[in-house]
C-alpha cells in the first residue's frame, strides 16, 4: 500500500520547514530583536551610571543598524523567495519591541518629557491596538494592506527615535538634534493616528457584522 505524500513537499526547490528558521530574513529578525536590550542598556546606564554620552552613541549605532534590517529582511524574503509564516509574526513584534522598548527608555531618562509623552504614548498605544486588530482580522482571513503613507509613517517615526536616541550627545554635535527629535516624533504620532484608521475601519466593519 502506498504512503501518501505531501505534494507541497515534493517540489523542487522547497525548503524544509526547520531551515525556514535559520533563513536569512528570519536571522535579520532576531538581530532586530537582540538589538532591543543593548539599546536600553546604553540609554539605562547613561542615565543612571552616569557613563559618558559615548554609550549614547552606541545606542545611535546599533538602533539604526536595527531598523534597517526591518528594509533589507522584506526585501531578501520577497525577492529569494524565503517567506514564512514565523517570519510574518515575529517581523511586526521585532518592530514593536524596538520602537517601544526605546520609548519608554528615552521617557525614563527624560529625553521626552512633559507634553511629549504623549506622542509616546499615541505611538504605542496604536501599536498595540493594531497588533489586536491583526490578529482579529487575520482568524477572519481579512488582510489590509499596508499603505505606502503608513511605510512613510514607520521611516519618520524611526528618524525621530533616533535623533531622541543621540539626544543630549547630538545636541553637542547638531544643536536642536533633541528638539528636531520631538518634532519628528509629534509628526510621526499624527501620521500614526491617520494610518491606524484603515485597521479601525477594517476591524468595526468585521464587528458589527458578525453581530
Amino acid at each position: 500500500m502506498t504512503k501518501a505524500t505531501n505534494p507541497a513537499a515534493n517540489r523542487i526547490g522547497a525548503a524544509p520547514q526547520g531551515s525556514r528558521a535559520f533563513a536569512l530574513p528570519n536571522l535579520l529578525t532576531y538581530s532586530r530583536i537582540a538589538a532591543v536590550p543593548i539599546v536600553a542598556a546604553c540609554l539605562f546606564a547613561t542615565s543612571i551610571y552616569g557613563f559618558g554620552y559615548w554609550l549614547r552613541w552606541v545606542a545611535l549605532f546599533v538602533f539604526v543598524a536595527a531598523a534597517l534590517t526591518d528594509l533589507v529582511d522584506g526585501w531578501v524574503a520577497r525577492t529569494y523567495g524565503e517567506l514564512s509564516s514565523l517570519g510574518r509574526m515575529l517581523d511586526p513584534i521585532a518592530d514593536k519591541l524596538l520602537v517601544g522598548a526605546t520609548l519608554l527608555f528615552l521617557a525614563f531618562d527624560d529625553t521626552i518629557r512633559g507634553w511629549s509623552m504623549w506622542a509616546a504614548f499615541i505611538i504605542l498605544c496604536r501599536e498595540i491596538l493594531v497588533s489586536g486588530l491583526r490578529e482579529y482580522l487575520a482568524e477572519l482571513r481579512v488582510s489590509v494592506p499596508v499603505s505606502r503613507l503608513a511605510k512613510w509613517k514607520t521611516v519618520l517615526q524611526n528618524v525621530a527615535v533616533g535623533f531622541l536616541v543621540a539626544g543630549p550627545a547630538g545636541d553637542q554635535v547638531l544643536p536642536g538634534a533633541t528638539w528636531t527629535g520631538i518634532s519628528l516624533l509629534w509628526i510621526a504620532a499624527v501620521l500614526t493616528i491617520y494610518t491606524g484608521f484603515d485597521y479601525f475601519r477594517a476591524g468595526i466593519r468585521h464587528f458589527v457584522d458578525e453581530r
